[in-house]
């Protein structure tokens, strides 16, 4: 415990800060709360994601070893753009994917395989899955952060200030109690003696 004053002075400030903590308290535990929501459903899209994009994989590779020559479909795809926007989960800023907008190319259907427009359309599901995901993986990672962040001052205020503030102020009244009480005894003491001293003086 830190030292303190053991004066009424303090005691008003020990009192001010308990229910200051004992007020954002409430504010911490809920916004915990949320946090650990959020997170468990963040993990849950980012497992579905990759499941997806397993499922996609598998479905891809079923096929396309089918059609092993080299079209250049590499050079048919490109991602020209990643909309993103601010999102704003209890209080945490977080990045929000939008849309992704590829580049539209043109290309001769007599001279390319017939698979191409089907290769295409798995390669840009393959990246905007991947997209998906990494937007997700920066999501958990912001408030996992801001999770262990908001825990730290929930249990800084549970058990170490509330506590502390609790304690400052039992022992300031204690020690303001036993002020009274000696001021008291020695308020009778000196009464005793005036009356004493007015008897003798009588005598």
């Amino acid at each position: 415990m830190s030292k303190i004053k053991l004066t009424k002075n303090e005691l008003k400030k020990q009192k001010e800060s308990l229910q200051r903590y004992t007020r954002f308290l409430p504010t911490l535990q809920l916004k915990k709360r949320q946090l650990q929501f959020e997170l468990v459903k963040i993990r849950q899209a980012e497992e579905d994601a990759e499941r997806e994009m397993k499922s996609l994989d598998e479905e891809v590779y079923s096929w396309i070893d089918v059609f092993a020559e080299d079209a250049g479909l590499q050079n048919m795809f490109r991602v020209e753009k990643v909309v993103s926007k601010e999102g704003n989960i209890a209080g945490v800023d977080i990045p929000v994917l939008e849309r992704v907008e590829f580049k539209k190319y043109e290309y001769d259907f007599m001279r390319t395989p017939v698979w191409i427009d089907r290769g295409l359309e798995a390669l840009k599901k393959t990246t905007l899955l991947w997209i998906k995901v990494s937007f997700i993986k920066k999501q958990k990672e912001i408030l996992a952060d801001e999770l262990r962040i908001t825990s730290q001052r929930v249990n800084l205020f549970e058990k170490v200030k509330i506590p502390e503030a609790k304690e400052d102020i039992r022992v300031i009244n204690i020690y303001l109690g036993d002020l009274q009480t000696a001021e008291v005894v020695r308020g009778k003491i000196a009464k005793k003696k005036i009356n004493q001293s007015a008897k003798f003086s009588l005598v």
